[in-house]
């Protein structure tokens, strides 16, 4: 019955609207035919074999500067198969580092004295072949290879977390560094298949200490 409508309301309209109806459907369903593909596309290139665990922290500590106190952190990580296809299929991938510090209070529950988190954003153009990487917010780099944009996300500038004032000199505080795939960033059919895929993590976490100056 909804066929039948819908061909009677063509009969009635005129030879131009019959042409801008018989357009407008074709682009839709080239439209519809597209996304269809370019999920297709990302569902194969999902990771295979990216487990838990595979960003190895591997320099961590804090700096006293006059601008307030500076994290210096580096990180070794590969981006399996299935996550740089994904990233040649055009979509961008996001790393989240997140920092808390806290003091311990015998008497009370531990103060948390900060809690900053700052995220890194990696593209790729497929019209100029160059990788794009920056903290979001900030100027991008281009870079003509993964591993020349990856160090950036690997060796990042030292990052000021804290100011003069927010930390107490002499006192010694619980530092978390947690590094992360950040899938909240992912477009939403991709990001439902993510959050329920173990292999689409990748993260680590390190716990450390750190008396202020």
């Amino acid at each position: 019955m909804r066929n039948i409508a819908v061909v009677a309301t063509f009969l009635y309209l005129s030879d131009s609207q019959r042409t801008g109806f018989l357009v407008t459907r074709r682009f839709f369903r080239q439209l519809v035919l597209q996304l269809l593909q370019l999920l297709m596309v990302l569902a194969c290139a999902l990771p295979a074999q990216a487990s838990d665990d595979t960003v190895e922290i591997t320099r961590n500590f804090i700096e006293a500067a006059e601008e307030g106190y500076r994290l210096s952190a580096a990180y070794s990580f590969e981006l399996n198969h299935g996550l740089e296809d994904v990233l040649l299929s055009g979509v961008p991938l996001y790393f989240t580092t997140e920092v808390e510090l806290t003091r311990p209070r015998w008497y009370w529950v531990d103060e948390k004295a900060v809690r900053v988190k700052r995220t890194a954003r990696i593209s790729y153009n497929v019209l100029t072949r160059q990788y794009h990487v920056g903290i979001v917010g900030s100027v991008q780099q281009s870079f003509a290879t993964l591993d020349d944009a990856l160090f950036l996300i690997r060796r990042p500038s030292r990052w000021v977390i804290a100011q003069r004032n927010q930390l107490k000199p002499g006192e010694v505080y619980n530092v978390s560094l947690r590094m992360r795939l950040d899938r909240d960033y992912l477009p939403k059919p991709i990001q439902v298949n993510a959050f329920n895929n173990s292999e689409w993590r990748l993260e680590s976490k390190k716990t450390f200490q750190y008396r202020a100056e």
